[in-house]
C-alpha cells in the first residue's frame, strides 16, 4: 500500500460539520493515497513480491488480475506482471475488470482453475488505485477512496473443504458508480474536461467518478445480507459458527446495517475503513491482513467474505482456513 496518508480533517471542501457527519457515517478518518507515478500493477507488485520472498515463485501457473484501474487499455496488466515477477513463460495470464465484488470473484475464478488439476498454484491481484477517478471538488467521491494493491497465494490441496459461493449481478445499476468518458462508449473528447457543477460542493467531469450515494445504500441493504443469508443456509453451516465476517470496507453506515440485518455480532465484523477507506476490491484481503493476522495464522476460522457494488456486482464465499500467513508492506 502507498506510504501517503491523507487526512479527512485536511479536506478543504468539508465544513466542521460536513467533516463530524462524514466521519460518523462512513468511519474514514485517513486513507492511504498513491502518488502520480504509482500504478494499481506497482502496487500489487509489491504485493506479491513479498509473497514470493516468504513461499518462491516455484510451481505458480496461473496469474490473475482484479482491477478497474489497469496500467494501460492493452496489454492486459496481468502479463506486464509475469514478466515483472519474472514467473515461468508457461504461466497463464489474464485481467479481470471488476471493482468492489473483485476479491470474491477472483477467488472463484482461481478456485475453478485449480479445481482442474492441470494448475498447482494460482497468484491472486487484486487492487485499485481509486484515487486516480476521483475529482477533488467532488466531496461525495474524493475523500471515500484509498488506494491499495493485495496478493493472495493459493494452492490446490485435495484434501481441502470446498468453498462456497453465491455471485450475482445486476447490470440496471450501472449507473450508480460510474466513469462516463474515456472508453469505446464515450471515447475523450473536448467535452470530458469541462467541469460541471452537480450541486454545491460536488462539482465533476465525465471522465471523473461519478457515485450515487443513496442508490448504492438501497442496492446494499436489499441484496448484501439476502444474498449472505442464502449462501449460508445452502450450506451445512451455520451463521453461528463463522469465525469472521468480512464485508467490504464501503462505508460504516452500510456495513454495520448490514450486519444488523443479518443479526452478526460486532466482534465477528472487523473494519479497516477508518484508516485505509474505501479500497475497492483490495478492502477484504486488506482487513484480513489489517485486522486479523494473529488470528488467521493462529489455526483453522470459517470466514464469510462479502463483496458489493459497482456494477452491481456482489457475491460471497464461505470457506475454511489454515495458518494464512497476512501481512502488510509498504510502497515507497
Amino acid at each position: 500500500m502507498p506510504k501517503h496518508i491523507e487526512y479527512s480533517s485536511d479536506y478543504d471542501l468539508f465544513t466542521e460539520q460536513d467533516l463530524n457527519l462524514f466521519i460518523k457515517t462512513t468511519g474514514i478518518k485517513e486513507r492511504r493515497v498513491a502518488s502520480n507515478e504509482v500504478t494499481c500493477v506497482d502496487l500489487c507488485y509489491t504485493a506479491a513480491d513479498s509473497i514470493i520472498e516468504k513461499f518462491g515463485k516455484e510451481d505458480i501457473d496461473a496469474i490473475i488480475f482484479v482491477s478497474q484501474s489497469p496500467d494501460y487499455f492493452l496489454p492486459a496488466s496481468s502479463v506486464i506482471l509475469q514478466n515483472k515477477l519474472q514467473l515461468n513463460k508457461t504461466c497463464l495470464a489474464f485481467d479481470v475488470n471488476l471493482g468492489c465484488s473483485g476479491y470474491v470473484y477472483g477467488l472463484s475464478i482461481v478456485a475453478s482453475l485449480l479445481q482442474t488439476g492441470y494448475l498447482k498454484k494460482a497468484l491472486l491481484l487484486v487492487g485499485d488505485k481509486s484515487t486516480i477517478s476521483t475529482n477533488y471538488h467532488d466531496k461525495s467521491a474524493y475523500p471515500l477512496f484509498g488506494d491499495a494493491g493485495t496478493a493472495t497465494l493459493l494452492e490446490y490441496d485435495s484434501s481441502a473443504e470446498p468453498w462456497h459461493f453465491n455471485l450475482q449481478s445486476d447490470g440496471s445499476g450501472e449507473n450508480a458508480i460510474i466513469i462516463e468518458h474515456g472508453h469505446s462508449r464515450h471515447p475523450i473528447n473536448q467535452s470530458s474536461d469541462v467541469l460541471h457543477e452537480i450541486e454545491p460542493g460536488i462539482k465533476r467531469t465525465k471522465k471523473d467518478l461519478a457515485l450515487n450515494g443513496l442508490d448504492i445504500f438501497n442496492f446494499a441493504l436489499k441484496e448484501v445480507a439476502l444474498n449472505i443469508n442464502t449462501l449460508v443456509e445452502s450450506t451445512n453451516f451455520l451463521k453461528k459458527q463463522i469465525d469472521f465476517c468480512l464485508l467490504h470496507q464501503a462505508n460504516k453506515l452500510i456495513n454495520e446495517s448490514v450486519r444488523k440485518k443479518l443479526k452478526i455480532a460486532e466482534d465477528k465484523v472487523p473494519y479497516s475503513i477508518d484508516f485505509f477507506g474505501n479500497t475497492s476490491s483490495a478492502s477484504i484481503p486488506l482487513t484480513m491482513c489489517y485486522k486479523l493476522k494473529d488470528e488467521l495464522l493462529s489455526g483453522e476460522k470459517l470466514l464469510l467474505l462479502s463483496g458489493f457494488g459497482v456494477g452491481y456486482s456482489w457475491g460471497s464465499v464461505l470457506l475454511k482456513t489454515k495458518h494464512i500467513f497476512t501481512n502488510l508492506v509498504e510502497h515507497d
